[in-house]
This record gives C-alpha cells, structure tokens and sequence, in this order.
C-alpha cells in the first residue's frame, strides 16, 4: 500500500480550466477538517456580505449568537457574535478556492455591497488569480482560483524551479508532493 494517493480524489475543486464549474453547494453535516471563526459585532450584517458578496449560504444559526456560512464542501465559517472586532485587518489571511469563472462576479458582488472592500484581481506567481477581501469583521479573505496550466509559462517555470512539474512532461518527481 502507497503512503500516497490522489488526494484530487476527495477534493471539491475542480480541474484548472476556463470552463471549470464550482460543486453544487453541500448542505450535509460532516466533521469538518478545518473551518474560519470569524468575531462579529452585527451578525445580521457580516451574513449579508458573506452571502450577497463571497457567495456563502447559511447552513444553520443559532439567533443572536452563531451563524454557520458555507461556499463549497470543506468550506466553512461560523461568524459569531462579539463585543467588538479588530479596528483594522491582520496581514493573516484566509483563502478559499473558486473557479476563474467566479473571481469577476464575487468582485463585483463584493464591491456592490462593500464598495472598497476589494484589492484585485491579481495573478500570482504559483498560476492562481487572487482577489482580496476585506469582510466587516475585517477579517482578509482570498479568493483563488487555479489557472489552467502552460507549461511554457514563467508560472510553470517557478514550480519547475522549485521540482514541481505536470506528469506528462517526462521529467521531474511529483511523487513527493503528492
């Protein structure tokens, strides 16, 4: 038996591609591996940005205290209720995957009900497009979506340079990022 496996196997991100379509949204209870709180003064406020904006849904709440946002399986936030929150962001950040079909749409989205809550999008050195997100926690949020793959790209080049290369190239070892 292989310590390894294709972990793309478990994952709800689908393939890199300009056609690529996000999961139908999970609305199943499972333990979940790794999840945001997020401290809020006004629940009621953060759940209309969190939906309207990022594109959560409520999974459930419990009134005046907690709400649990999900966007994808895997893909969790309980917003829950505080005195008070962070004046401003920390340079710490939370990331969730989406679809380049998607990163246009929750800009705008975000900037309709925040308007100067976006930085981006950008394109990153690791072949992602990134946008930014200021919430009215203030908590950061990212956006990624993964690029199609050019192997003749510099973002290919730097994942090359660092012994990460696609399978079909002859050369290289993924076995170790696997």
């Amino acid at each position: 038996m292989s310590d390894y496996f294709n972990a793309f196997e478990m994952s709800p991100v689908p393939a890199p591609g300009p056609d690529a379509v996000p999961p139908e949204p999970f609305r199943g209870i499972y333990g979940m591996p790794a999840f945001a709180t997020v401290p809020t003064e006004d629940l009621a406020a953060s759940v209309d940005f969190w939906t309207r904006g990022l594109g959560f849904f409520e999974l459930f709440s419990i009134p005046g205290t907690l709400v649990h946002l999900r966007r994808w399986a895997f893909q969790d936030v309980l917003l829950v209720k505080a005195e008070s929150v962070p004046e401003q962001a920390p340079a710490m950040s939370f990331s969730f995957a989406c679809v380049l079909g998607e990163v246009d749409s929750v800009v705008e989205a975000c900037r309709a009900v925040r308007p100067d809550s976006v930085d981006g999008p950008r394109d990153t050195p690791w072949n992602t497009r990134d946008v930014e997100v200021i919430t009215p926690e203030n908590a950061r949020i990212v956006l990624t979506a993964a690029k199609p793959f050019d192997p003749d790209s510099q973002e290919a080049r730097n994942l090359e340079a660092i012994g990460i290369t696609p399978p079909d190239t002859g050369h290289g070892d993924n076995v170790e990022h696997a």
